[in-house]
């Protein structure tokens, strides 16, 4: 039995990927991390070096998930995956390697990728647990609108009490709600299926599919979205925004709160470095101009 190790390669928010030529005898033309033999943290950051032209002092060996025997059909070979850690994006792929792409995890379903050749149970999609053992991605679960924090505070709720769910620990690193986003939670970890035993729904929404398991669906929590997200499409939601975002001059704004709460006015200044939006209130028998802060209003009609 051979031992071997994929080694997976993050730079910032990137996953690399590298292509193997057309004459490999194993997965021809096919995408990997850095594939090598050997064990030890000095062995895997030499080989990458090698595969990858980055200096061995721009890696750190981050850590190592548990061996999976894989079914090569000549021989049976046991790979350990392993995460390093790059401080460089400059890239020349060398040896077996002849292109290389820097991808967002959430995108690696993308890409044919090692091992989808092989004859054997899940082989599509193995290259992709095997990152999450070390790694992981962002999953959409679909919440009741306005009851996206309660849901947040149960996963919680389940993930640290005295149940068999925390188990999972390990395998759900956080559950993110973003202000404003309804009806959605972000969550991440090393792979659906936990996300689904989370929240109880393994199998789907489908009562038939889910017969004979042992849980039960957290309330509110309908489903967990097909596929990981993109970081690209998620971190928009992560990033602060200042409360007058998406507020303009002359935009037709109504008072959510205080004394002139449900009244309507028109924006005649922004203050971003204050927060504060300067407003006319043309609905009163006398023009009236207020300030206040751009979360104390909400935009009903936008500039043409």
């Amino acid at each position: 039995m051979v031992n071997a190790f994929v080694a997976f390669v993050r730079f910032e928010e990137k996953l690399l990927l590298l292509r193997r030529n057309k004459q490999d005898p194993d997965f021809a033309a096919l995408w990997d991390g850095v594939w090598g033999v050997g064990d030890t943290p000095e062995e895997v950051l030499t080989r990458v070096s090698e595969s990858t032209g980055i200096p061995v002092e721009s890696l750190h060996y981050q850590g190592a998930g548990i061996d999976r025997g894989i079914d090569m059909g000549r021989s049976l070979v046991d790979v350990m995956p392993v995460l390093v850690v790059a401080s460089t994006d400059e890239v020349t792929p060398m040896g077996r390697y002849t292109e290389a792409e820097w991808i967002d995890p959430g995108t690696l379903q993308d890409y044919n990728c090692i091992f989808s050749n092989l004859d054997m149970e899940n082989n599509t999609t193995l290259f992709g647990e095997m990152y999450g053992s070390v790694g992981s991605f962002l999953y959409i679960v679909k919440t009741a609108i306005g009851s996206e924090q309660r849901v947040a505070n149960e996963m919680y709720a389940r993930l640290h009490g005295s149940g068999s769910l925390t188990s999972l620990q390990g395998e759900i690193m956080s559950v993110l709600h973003p202000t404003g986003m309804r009806g959605y939670l972000f969550v991440e970890s090393s792979a659906l299926h936990h996300v689904e035993k989370l929240i109880g729904r393994s199998g789907g929404r489908d009562p038939a599919a889910r017969r004979g398991l042992n849980q039960t669906p957290l309330k509110n929590a309908k489903t967990v979205l097909p596929g990981a997200a993109p970081l690209g499409d998620i971190l928009p939601y992560l990033e602060p925004k200042a409360v007058t975002s998406g507020i303009e001059v002359g935009c037709i704004v109504e008072i959510v709160t205080g004394a002139f709460k449900g009244e309507k006015a028109r924006v005649l200044s922004v203050a971003e470095s204050k927060e504060e939006v300067s407003m006319e209130l043309y609905e009163q028998p006398i023009p009236m101009t207020l300030n206040m802060r751009g979360d104390h209003v909400r935009v009903v009609e936008r500039v043409e």
